[in-house]
């Protein structure tokens, strides 16, 4: 039930703003949607009653009434989405019926890394490196002079960083990046000798 309730949804924020492309309508669903219930409790799984995880809600409920002035949106070209799914390993003709582009022959451009895309949540594998870095870019669509504070919470055992800590907006459509710094958090390993 969830896909006609959102279709619903980006049409509602389409007409509400008709120059937003998809991917920042989907940004203003995600970004705003909640994890808590109307009793401020985690959200639990209707199907066991545990409590819900991202993997089992994905971004959350949506809010309508938030996702309409989200104040911040992830925006990402068709081109962007391209070089994404060219990286994924995919055939040709695999990519061609993702993108609908019939006519293309071949991927031009690849995200060396499919984790760089320009999106409102993050997936973190750590391979080789034991630091995983990525920068997003946001654009303002809430008021000028906005100011927003980053805010990380981090799975146990990850360390997380965000620079800048703050971004302020001059005017509305103006767009800043930060980076997020991923990587394990140390274990401090105490000994206390009795004597």
């Amino acid at each position: 039930m969830s896909c006609p309730h959102i279709s619903g949804l980006a049409a509602l924020l389409k007409a509400a703003h008709p120059g937003w492309s998809p991917s920042a309508i989907k940004s203003a669903l995600m970004t705003t949607a909640y994890t808590l219930d109307n009793t401020k409790s985690p959200l639990r799984d209707a199907a066991g009653g545990q409590v819900s995880t991202p993997w089992a809600h994905g971004a959350s409920h949506v809010d309508p009434h938030k996702a309409i002035s989200p104040g911040l949106v992830y925006d990402i070209t068709t081109d962007e989405y391209i070089a994404f799914v060219c990286s994924l390993g995919y055939t040709i003709k695999q990519v061609q019926s993702v993108v609908n582009r019939p006519n293309m022959t071949a991927c031009t451009k690849r995200l060396g890394d499919p984790g760089k895309l320009n999106y409102p949540s993050f997936s973190v594998l750590f391979g080789k490196s034991r630091v995983v870095r990525y920068t997003r870019q946001l654009t303002n669509v809430g008021a000028p002079g906005s100011v927003y504070d980053a805010e990380a919470e981090a799975p146990q055992g990850v360390q997380v960083r965000v620079k800048p800590k703050q971004l302020v907006f001059k005017n509305v459509g103006d767009k800043m990046r930060y980076t997020v710094t991923f990587g394990p958090k140390r274990v401090e390993v105490g000994m206390h000798l009795g004597l």
